[in-house]
């Protein structure tokens, strides 16, 4: 049960328009809708089956950089094109012996897929596990001893050259180059849609619809991020691609490849931006923060006191400004950790206690 009090035509958010990097079946290739949003994070964690880099952008010592050419050479042969009954994306090769990290969004609907690799083989394939919440999927390819990437265990820095591999627009083994324009991005006003949009790195390596899933790739050849999204053209962007971080997308892959789940901090509420329309409706003389929206009933934000209406200024060191800080605090946060929410109703101001949850299983 939720706890609501916030009419719905008063919490109406504009989700710049957002396209996904998967190819559609038929003549015009279109976007694939975000996952679905509440909140949820994921934090970080070196993977134990597949190939990992030791390094981190801020190590010193670091070996020299390859020509973009030799990138290629070398990481193409662990990026594959996955086809689905609606399209086709990216992915990169885990495992040696056939696991395969893509976005959940590129076989989201399917059981069963086809995996394309460089050396023109083409396998079946089946979807072994997926997490909405992070975007992420794994496929069981009908092929082994296969050339495992390696996954950088730290993000990148700014500045630090990117090379996008993948199947854009159907394109496959097409590689864009770039640098890494920014960290822990967040696309505003996708929390309303999805919960994958946040805490992203940034490139203006060129990312299109069939790219999803797919490596950026740094200097040294090692996997930085996982391809997930670019904002149009259409929306006065130029060159503005996102990833999911190499440390977020090796941990869910660790925890799918455990049970087939990936737990994500659950605090039980729904966050919304303060739009005029809901500061004018709770008579607001501050608009910074987030509102809450509604409350899971018997959820840690319902047992800490917090209500719809009220306003979440901070999580722990972290002050919000927007839904998606919120959901960007939280995947930094595990299931069981306890954190201090500064929270504001009307002119009083208090600090309260959640004890964060695992996100409950969704309900069919």
């Amino acid at each position: 049960m939720t706890r609501t009090s916030i009419p719905p035509v008063a919490v109406g958010v504009a989700l710049l328009l957002l396209v996904t990097g998967c190819t559609e079946s038929g003549n015009e290739p279109g976007p694939s809708a975000p996952a679905q949003v509440e909140d949820g994070s994921t934090s970080s964690a070196a993977p134990s089956g597949s190939s990992t880099a030791s390094s981190s952008g801020s190590s010193s010592g670091r070996q020299e950089d390859m020509s973009i050419p030799d990138i290629v050479e070398a990481v193409q042969p662990s990026v594959v094109t996955i086809f689905t009954e609606r399209g086709l994306g990216s992915g990169v090769i885990y495992t040696e012996d056939g696991l395969i990290l893509t976005n959940e969004h590129v076989i989201r609907g399917n059981e069963d897929v086809e995996v394309a690799f460089a050396d023109g083989l083409r396998v079946s394939g089946t979807v072994e596990a997926t997490d909405a919440v992070s975007d992420l999927a794994l496929v069981r390819a009908d092929r082994t001893d296969l050339p495992a990437a390696t996954f950088q265990s730290g993000l990148p820095r700014i500045g630090e050259l990117a090379v996008v591999i993948g199947s854009p627009l159907g394109f496959e083994n097409t590689a864009t180059s770039g640098i890494i324009s920014g960290l822990h991005r967040e696309i505003p006003g996708s929390a309303s849609t999805s919960q994958s949009l946040v805490d992203l790195i940034q490139t203006d390596a060129a990312i299109s619809p069939g790219n999803s899933g797919g490596a950026v790739v740094n200097g040294r050849g090692e996997i930085i991020g996982i391809s997930e999204a670019y904002i149009p053209p259409a929306q006065g962007a130029v060159a503005l691609g996102f990833a999911i971080p190499a440390p977020t997308a090796t941990e869910v892959a660790e925890e799918l490849r455990e049970d087939g789940t990936a737990e994500h901090a659950f605090m039980g509420l729904a966050p919304g931006a303060i739009t005029p329309q809901i500061a004018e409706q709770l008579d607001l003389q501050d608009s910074t923060g987030v509102v809450v929206l509604s409350v899971s009933e018997g959820g840690p934000a319902d047992d800490a006191g917090i209500r719809p209406g009220d306003i979440i200024t901070r999580i722990g060191d972290d002050e919000l400004s927007a839904p998606e800080d919120l959901l960007a605090a939280l995947r930094q946060r595990d299931p069981g950790e306890r954190v201090a929410v500064e929270t504001r109703r009307g002119s009083d101001t208090r600090t309260v206690d959640v004890q964060l949850t695992d996100r409950p299983a969704a309900r069919g």
